[in-house]
C-alpha cells in the first residue's frame, strides 16, 4: 500500500485519520505542522502528502508549493475547515489532487485518500 504523511496541528484528528489509513494496510507518519512535515519529506519518500491548511509554523500551502516543487511526483491532498482557506489554495490546483473539507466522516477521508492516489500526476 502507500507511505503516508499527515500533517496535522490537532493531534486527535491527525491521529484518528492514521488509525484509519493504516487499517486500510497504509504506512503513516504524522508530523504537528509544516516545518515538521517538510522536514520528514526531505528524509525520505512518501506516495501522498495529506496536510492541512490551516497550522501554526508553516501551513499546508506554503507546505504544499514546497514539496511539490521539490518532490514533483509526490500526491498532495489538503484539508480545511475554513471555505477562505479553501480559496487560498485555488493557484495549488495543478499541483494538488484535491481539498477535503472539514468535518469530514472517516469514509469520506479514506475515498479522498483512495482517489488521490488513484490519480496519475500531472
Amino acid at each position: 500500500m502507500a507511505k503516508i504523511l499527515i500533517t496535522e496541528d490537532e493531534d486527535a484528528l491527525r491521529t484518528f485519520v492514521a488509525r484509519a489509513l493504516r487499517l486500510d494496510g497504509h504506512e503513516t507518519y504524522e508530523a504537528a505542522d509544516g516545518e515538521q512535515g517538510f522536514e520528514k519529506l526531505s528524509e525520505q519518500a512518501f506516495d501522498l502528502l495529506l496536510s492541512d491548511i490551516r497550522m501554526p509554523v508553516m501551513d499546508g500551502i506554503e507546505l504544499a508549493h514546497r514539496a511539490s516543487s521539490q518532490f514533483p511526483n509526490l500526491k498532495i491532498l489538503l484539508m480545511t475547515g475554513y471555505a477562505e482557506q479553501r480559496e487560498r489554495a485555488d493557484d495549488l490546483m495543478e499541483k494538488i489532487i484535491d481539498v477535503v473539507p472539514k468535518p469530514f466522516a472517516l469514509p469520506d477521508i479514506r475515498k479522498a485518500v483512495a482517489r488521490a492516489l488513484a490519480a496519475v500526476p500531472a
